[in-house]
């Protein structure tokens, strides 16, 4: 009876609290909506300057093949000052320069050499441009020798086969990591600020004494945030799926338990958060720096692990983000692998008892 009686008090508080519902389903809306739509790392529409010094037949040929690329947004240039002067203004992204030799080169037998310049600010999206050319230069030189009747002697050949997501959209990778996010959000910052907000009220000293227990008092809090968070949860992967089109492979009902066990971990950084800082200020900073900004930037969401130096990715295995963002990715976008859904699991079981017991041990009934 005081268990429902401390959860009916916290559900009618969350009624009463606009706070709660934005932090629970407005804040995930929007933070939805900015990733998948906002942030693509696709490199498409690449703005490329084709440098033509002496337009005949084989160079019409190749810009051809750059204009009918998805990736390319190309412009063309007689000469290479304009083109270079574009890059500089970063009016375009990269450079073609085929020179007033290159088809003599080319029907010669010799080596038809082309420049390319790449801008190199930002280092991934030029790899990827990088790539893109070499991927058009290499398919329109087996076509030339397709049409003359020759065979192209390429030492490896290469049958790309991409798993997981054919599409090699990034929409696929961000949207199910963000879920991860949004719950880490949802969960420790709603309870660590809730029961920060009892002691800035004075309501807690009155809690302290009644007959009801801490545990009655943690559970009676924790219930409702733990529905509200599922419920911001299940508004999510339904924007995943029915919104952004992410293509759930895995089960739903095990996405359902996984999430549930991830958002028990948020709600007991939020709980032992809560135990040191009895300002809803102070609560609000330590969530963010404990649990956002870990699960944004060390759990693999937009960062690769593998890609970070050593010391840094083993301080990401106390980062429970990382195991969920794991599982996340899996059930979408590869299925129920079970080897990797029961070790992330398990490792997010060790950690919710961990954060639990420390929570236990730092909660007493009393004042000081």
């Amino acid at each position: 009876m005081r268990v429902r009686a401390m959860i009916r008090k916290e559900s009618l508080q969350i009624l009463r609290d606009p706070s709660s519902i934005a932090i629970a389903f407005i804040m995930p809306l929007v933070l939805l909506l900015l990733f998948g739509y906002g942030v693509s790392l696709d490199a498409r529409h690449i703005r490329l300057a084709l440098v033509v010094e002496q337009p005949d037949a084989n160079t019409a040929s190749l810009t051809g093949a750059f204009q009918q690329s998805e990736y390319f947004d190309p412009v063309g240039y007689r000469h290479i000052n304009p083109a270079e002067k574009a890059l500089m203004a970063h009016d375009v992204d990269g450079i073609v320069w085929l020179r007033s030799n290159f088809s003599d080169h080319l029907l010669a037998g010799g080596d038809a050499v082309i420049g390319v310049f790449v801008n190199g600010v930002d280092a991934n999206q030029a790899r990827i441009t990088q790539g893109y050319i070499e991927g058009v230069w290499q398919a329109w030189l087996m076509s030339y020798a397709r049409e003359r009747g020759r065979e192209l002697e390429v030492p490896v050949e290469l049958e790309p086969r991409i798993w997981f997501n054919p599409a090699v959209r990034s929409r696929n990778f961000l949207v199910p990591g963000l879920i991860a996010v949004i719950m880490t959000l949802t969960g420790a910052m709603l309870t660590s600020m809730v029961v920060a907000r009892e002691w800035e009220r004075g309501t807690m000293e009155a809690l302290m004494m009644t007959p009801i227990r801490v545990w009655e008092i943690t559970l009676g809090k924790l219930l409702p945030y733990f529905m509200l968070g599922m419920g911001g949860m299940l508004m999510s992967v339904a924007m995943a799926s029915w919104l952004f089109e992410v293509p759930l492979r895995g089960s739903f009902p095990v996405l359902v338990l996984a999430s549930a066990l991830y958002m028990l971990v948020a709600l007991a950084m939020g709980l032992l958060i809560s135990t040191v800082a009895r300002s809803q200020f102070v609560a609000g900073q330590i969530a963010l720096v404990a649990t956002f900004l870990p699960a944004f930037i060390l759990s693999g969401f937009i960062f690769q692990i593998g890609s970070m130096p050593e010391p840094v990715q083993a301080i990401t295995h106390i980062v429970p983000a990382r195991y969920f963002v794991a599982i996340l990715q899996t059930l979408f976008m590869a299925g129920d692998i079970w080897p990797v859904l029961l070790a992330n699991s398990g490792a997010l079981l060790l950690i919710m008892l961990v954060l639990f017991g420390l929570a236990r041990r730092k909660s007493r009934k009393r004042l000081d």
